[in-house]
């Protein structure tokens, strides 16, 4: 027992992000990629409903990773082969991404189950008889995974309709979770004192999520353009893109972000507001740069010309995706809504509705220039706040 808890962080402590747990972020670069390839090769309704699961699904696996990784000491050699081994599996769950409502449902559903018994059994192990409210904690949520696993096997088994119906289902259960306190009968609920992180690792774990993908994006987008010919469209369309990317960081990480890592850091209940704004309202700011960086290389691709229905939608509602779910997570960790990300939204609204008139390129400049708008406004109107920031780095460190 006293060996086992060295595997967990030391109360009291300010967890830092460790090499391992950046090394285990590199399996989702690979699965991001391989979820905005799956929807740009079924941009239909149905293909968005079962890419938006799969990634829902792939974001589960990492953000439990992440607070389970908020406990456990990754400078620990057995906690750092739990992270390698989960990598392997990770592997394997993205390499089935694509073909995950064909032919490789099964093995999609059993790593996943495998990547939350797992890692939950380990911390079963890791918390027994070392800190027992965690542990019943644990014990819950084990329970929770488990009835969902079983309706993700059973979808593997599946085909068509079942299985979207069937996985759906398991990650209804998932996300219910958490909204529940992980309620079982006869164990009762979990508590807020039972879910106590550190917050600012948690933001930070969450920010390094939003690189990765932005990375991801930016990966596309220069993968794309060298195999087109380089005239005045592609060009053009490449700059925008980039400048897109550029854009979102901006609106994410230029105050946002360090104020809400500020808030969470010396909130009194750090663990509803990192399950609120980070477990749940981060998975559409990720959504949205994925569906960005669809709608990037389809821009790319055909810069001039007619406009696609995808292109449209892909292009003007990656954007709006993103705004909506950064100004929510603003609205949640500042306390109401941020008045640029409002007109950024309004503003994508009417090109969305004139989009079909337009050019893609003409499209994707003009999104582009909206989530420029939103960034210049919000660094404008928080440069007190950034320079107070600044101040008081500088007396900290005088």
């Amino acid at each position: 027992m006293t060996a086992r808890a060295h595997w967990l962080r030391p109360h009291g402590r300010p967890a830092r992000v460790g090499m391992a747990e950046l090394f285990f972020d590199l399996v989702f670069v690979f699965a991001i990629t391989q979820l905005s390839h799956t929807l740009l090769h079924h941009p239909t309704v149905l293909g968005a409903l079962e890419a938006g699961l799969l990634l829902t699904g792939v974001w589960w696996i990492w953000v439990y990773t992440a607070w389970v990784t908020n406990w456990l000491d990754p400078e620990r050699t057995p906690v750092r082969l739990l992270l390698f081994g989960m990598m392997g599996a990770g592997l394997v769950l993205s390499m089935s991404v694509p073909q995950a409502f064909a032919g490789r449902g099964l093995a999609f559903a059993a790593s996943y189950a495998a990547l939350q018994l797992g890692r939950t059994g380990f911390m079963l192990f890791a918390l027994r008889g070392v800190r027992p409210s965690n542990f019943r904690n644990f014990l819950r949520i084990g329970i929770w995974l488990a009835v969902s696993a079983v309706f993700w096997l059973a979808g593997g088994l599946s085909e068509g309709a079942a299985r979207l119906g069937l996985w759906a289902t398991a990650l209804a259960i998932e996300f219910c979770g958490p909204a529940a306190f992980f309620w079982v009968p006869g164990l009762g609920r979990s508590t807020l004192a039972d879910w106590e992180v550190d917050g600012g690792h948690m933001a930070e774990r969450c920010g390094l999520f939003i690189i990765i993908a932005l990375g991801e994006s930016i990966l596309i987008t220069g993968a794309t353009m060298a195999e087109l010919a380089w005239d005045i469209s592609t060009l053009a369309a490449f700059a925008a893109a980039l400048i897109g990317s550029i854009a979102m960081w901006w609106i994410y990480f230029d105050v946002g972000a360090r104020r809400a890592e500020h808030l969470i850091a010396h909130a009194a209940a750090p663990g509803a507001l990192a399950r609120l704004a980070y477990t749940y309202l981060h998975l559409p700011i990720v959504a949205g740069i994925i569906v960005t960086a669809a709608g990037d290389e389809l821009t790319l691709s055909h810069p001039a010309g007619h406009m696609a229905a995808t292109t449209a939608w892909l292009g003007v509602g990656g954007p709006a995706l993103y705004l909506a779910g950064v100004a929510a997570f603003k609205r949640v960790t500042v306390g109401w809504w941020p008045p640029s990300h409002m007109a950024g939204l309004a503003a994508l609204a009417a090109i969305g509705a004139a989009s079909m008139l337009l050019t893609p390129l003409l499209v994707g400049a003009l999104t582009t220039a909206a989530l420029v708008m939103v960034a210049v406004w919000e660094s404008r109107s928080l440069s007190s706040f950034r320079n107070s920031d600044r101040e008081g780095a500088h007396t900290a460190e005088s």
